[in-house]
This record gives structure tokens, sequence and C-alpha cells, in this order.
């Protein structure tokens, strides 16, 4: 279904470049969304130093969010671009502005696409290999001891407020995991589900709950994300999982959120020297997860991030430019 969702819109985006349009050979001015959130960032300084050192383009990053920069490429045509799109959040309007022609959809940026799931330490699947799914980690509460009360197990809820921690209590819920001697436990914020995997991996101790990727914390901590044993019913996860006192929840997978890079008809036309690149550039989660990891751990800005990957990853990127590109991106690090 996931390759079938995206070909439809991959098709939809080409026939819009199939239509009578003069790629200018020079670059000219170009606006990039820089998203409010590190791996959207790290990526849109990776196409600034590329579309400016590499193609010779004049690039301005703009503060950008998944809303408000959606809307504003639709219905003004600016800003140019946004490296890092999650689609599902806008999934219905972007489709009709793709199908319209207005905007363009350039790579999956994420390979993987964005993952959520339940997760637990490498070093618990290494010495218990049996746990790969989240029912067998549930017949063990002894291995994820919770932190007020030993004798119980924990699953660690997502951060208060956010979506996750619905479909998390919901999942819970399905799982029966409280029957199976288990306490869902709330971690209170991003910082404090963090500080729970920091504070597990340094005692080597078990941990189990909700974590998403592409993210500092999976670069820096080895985590294993466990199979729910079933397929995603889509369906019940939109009307059920994901909605709070849902009254009867089932188990079901997470989806993948599509993650793409969008460009305007206008960046088409003006920058379509600059086409191949952002229809072929795309990463892995693991790669993200390392570069965001060393940047937490050095104190680095999106652009100290990008410069590092460009630096670091020279055979990935390389396979997106043309050489005498890759050679003038080079030589501008």
């Amino acid at each position: 279904m996931k390759k079938q969702f995206a070909s439809v819109w991959l098709a939809a985006s080409f026939a819009a470049l199939a239509a009578p349009v003069m790629a200018a050979e020079n670059c000219g001015r170009v606006s990039i969304a820089e998203m409010n959130w590190a791996s959207a960032g790290v990526a849109a300084h990776v196409d600034k130093i590329i579309l400016e050192s590499g193609y010779g383009c004049e690039v301005e990053l703009v503060t950008g969010d998944t809303m408000p920069t959606f809307t504003s490429m639709n219905e003004k045509g600016e800003p140019d671009m946004a490296p890092e799109l999650w689609v599902n959040a806008v999934k219905v309007a972007l489709e009709a502005a793709v199908a319209e022609g207005r905007l363009i959809l350039a790579a999956p940026l994420l390979a993987e696409g964005g993952e959520e799931g339940w997760w637990v330490p490498r070093y618990i699947v290494d010495a218990h290999p049996e746990i790969t799914t989240v029912s067998a980690a549930l017949a063990r509460p002894d291995l994820f001891p919770a932190p007020e009360d030993p004798g119980r197990g924990a699953v660690h809820n997502c951060p208060s407020g956010w979506n996750c921690q619905i479909t998390t209590e919901n999942l819970y819920r399905a799982l029966e995991a409280e029957a199976k001697g288990f306490d869902l436990v709330d971690t209170g914020s991003a910082a404090g589900l963090d500080g729970a995997i920091a504070n597990a991996y340094e005692r080597k101790a078990g941990w189990l709950g909700y974590y998403w990727a592409p993210t500092a914390i999976l670069g820096k901590y080895e985590m294993v994300k466990l199979d729910f044993g079933v397929p995603l019913d889509r369906a019940h996860f939109d009307a059920c999982t994901s909605q709070p006192d849902c009254p009867d929840p089932k188990v079901t997978a997470y989806p993948v959120s599509e993650v793409f890079t969008v460009v305007t008809r206008a960046f088409a036309e003006k920058a379509g020297v600059a086409m191949d690149y952002v229809q072929t550039r795309k990463w892995s989660n693991a790669t993200v997860n390392q570069v965001l990891a060393w940047m937490e751990t050095n104190q680095g800005t999106n652009e100290d991030g990008a410069r590092h990957f460009l630096e670091t990853y020279p055979e990935l990127w390389r396979d997106w430019v043309p050489a005498d590109v890759a050679q003038k991106v080079k030589a501008a690090l």
C-alpha cells in the first residue's frame, strides 16, 4: 500500500514536470523552509550548501513548520522548497496540490519513512533473543522493572500532550498490559523520555516504551523496535487507536509516516538544473540518527550538522549529484 500510495503521487509530480517547462540554466534565488525540528533543519542546510556551492543558487532559509509552510507553498508558492514534509498531516490537500500542478513531490527524504513503535535496548535482545515482539516483552515484566515498583514491569509512555501518548495508552489497554504485570509510566516530556532511556543504558537495565525515529537518542543508544505481531489496521488506527477515550482498542502496528521533499512548480521552472538532485537525495533513519547524536554531543547547530554529514558521508551524497557538482561542494566544505 505504501509503495502504491507513493507511486501515484510521484506519477502526478512527473506529469506536472512533463508540461512545457523550460528548465533554467541558472538556478537563481531559492527559498527553503528550515523546519523547527532537528532532522529537517539539517536537511535544509544540506540543501543550502549543495544548491549554493554545487549549482550556483542564491539560497534563503526561512523558518517553517508543517502546516504554515505547506499552506504558504500551496497558496502563495513560497517558500520554494520544504525538504522534510511529513505528509500525513496534509495528505488530502497535498494530493490536490500535486494533481493540479502547484506542488511537486521530489524524493522521499527519509528512505524508511518516519518510524514509531515500542522499543527495547539492544542488550536486552542480545541477552534474550526471543524478545522480538511486544507480546514476548510483556511476558517478562521482571526484565523491565517499573521505577516506582520494581515488582511490576513498566511501559514508558510518550510525552504529555502528544498524540503518541494517546496511541500508547490505547495499545497498552489493547494488549492487556496491566493484567500482565505492567504499569504505564508517564515520562512527562521528551526530555523525561530521553532521560529514562539514558538512565537505563547507564545501568544496563531493562527498558520498554514508546519512541520514534529519526532522533538523536536512537543514534546515541542502540534500540530495537519490537513487532506488534499484527499488521497495521489503518482504519482502526485512525478511528480508535489515535483517539482519546477509544472504547475498544485493538492491537495494531503503527503506520509509517511518509516524509517527502516538496517543491513548488516555480522551483522546477527556475531551478530545473537542480531537480535531479531533489528527486534523488534521500537518507536512512540510521544516518540521520547518527548525525543528530553528533549534534547533541557537540552542541552543534543545524548548519554544523549539515557540514558534519557532508564531511562524514561523502559516499552517500555524491550519488545525489553529478561529479562536477560533487567537486564544487567538496571544495566549499
